[in-house]
């Protein structure tokens, strides 16, 4: 199989697996120096599958001033939805003869700088998933930035995709909603 193939394949398993948006990202092309992964391990490595599953809106519409109960459940579950589909795909390569590490939808690792393995945020974006809007989220055009992620790195042959060249533009909705007005003209400031 070629990079198209299994592109193709993969991306069709992982749909109908359960996910809302899939894209590859070259990690030849993602700033990684401050992933807390092995070194060795990503140059081993080198693409990364991003999956995001939306999240719902009613849950979301709950939300006023601070997460309600019925959002914590709702993450939870999507977060392990999330782990269960990365199992899967990583399971599919493996059975293709290929090496694959599944990172966590939500797991911290160094609790006092707030950091994971890697920033599945910037995966996303490298993947072709969306851009960083103003609420420093990746936004995504028909999401928006309602949607959890989860990262595989491979070393399954695979075509990558690009980044978007969307961005907010003229939309500051985000600022306007925002009950603890937080978001700013730029992500940077958030």
């Amino acid at each position: 199989m070629n990079k198209k193939e299994n592109y193709q394949n993969l991306k069709d398993f992982t749909l109908k697996e359960g996910a809302s948006l899939f894209g590859i990202a070259d990690l030849a092309k993602v700033k990684t120096d401050d992933f807390l992964i092995d070194k060795k391990l990503l140059g081993k490595l080198p693409y990364a599958i991003s999956i995001g599953v939306t999240l719902s809106p009613t849950v979301l519409e709950e939300i006023i001033d601070h997460p309600t109960q019925l959002y914590f459940h709702h993450y939870r579950q999507i977060n392990m939805l999330l782990d269960q589909i990365a199992l899967k795909v990583t399971q599919y390569i493996l059975k293709e003869g290929f090496n694959a590490l599944p990172i966590a939808a939500s797991q911290i690792v160094d609790w006092q700088n707030q950091k994971a393995h890697l920033s599945h945020k910037r995966i996303g974006v490298a993947a072709g998933l969306g851009w960083i809007g103003r609420n420093n989220l990746l936004v995504n055009a028909q999401y928006g930035s309602q949607f959890r992620l989860v990262t595989i790195i491979t070393d399954i042959p695979l075509e990558s995709d690009n980044p978007s060249s969307d961005s907010c533009g003229e939309c500051r909705k985000c600022i306007e909603v925002c009950p603890a007005r937080v978001i700013g003209e730029k992500y940077k400031m958030f």
